[in-house]
């Protein structure tokens, strides 16, 4: 075998350096239990004493040093920061919303100032295509122009 490598036997490199086989880190490890549940650490009911383990062997251990073992009781800092969180994220989306809105009726607006434009300028049309037809040129002489509505 070859001293230099430091992580021992070449065959089990490939073990060390993939991550499946690393340990699991202790936050990721312990389940978070919000304070609501914290009253099932020292409440009866939820202790039992073992005498044995496992394999038959004689302890002296309860239920409730598992529980410390696998979760972990949230403080109230972290609510805290949760709860920040939320009420940020909600100013965040209360705030573009509100943005958006408000670039919503600036467009609208503008539809409208350019629809009524529109209609100003059709208007004027009417008006003076009617004065052009009522000055327009006299009619020929033998013909006899007779118009409807008169």
């Amino acid at each position: 075998m070859s001293s230099n490598n430091k992580g021992g036997d070449e065959r089990f490199l490939r073990v060390q350096k993939d991550p499946r086989f690393w340990e699991m880190p202790e936050r990721e490890r312990k389940i978070k239990i919000d304070k609501r549940f914290q009253s099932m650490f020292p409440d009866k009911r939820f202790t039992e004493k073992y005498t044995v383990d496992k394999r038959g062997r004689p302890i002296n251990q309860t239920s409730t040093e598992d529980l410390k073992r696998f979760y972990n009781v949230s403080s109230s800092e972290d609510e805290d920061d949760d709860e920040e969180g939320v009420k940020s994220k909600k100013k965040k989306k209360v705030k573009v919303e509100k943005e958006v809105k408000e670039k919503v009726e600036k467009e609208v607006k503008k539809v409208k100032v350019e629809k009524e434009v529109k209609q100003v300028k059709v208007e004027k049309e009417v008006k003076e295509s009617k004065d052009i037809t009522a000055k327009g040129p006299p009619p020929e002489r033998g013909v006899r122009v007779i118009e409807e509505g008169e």
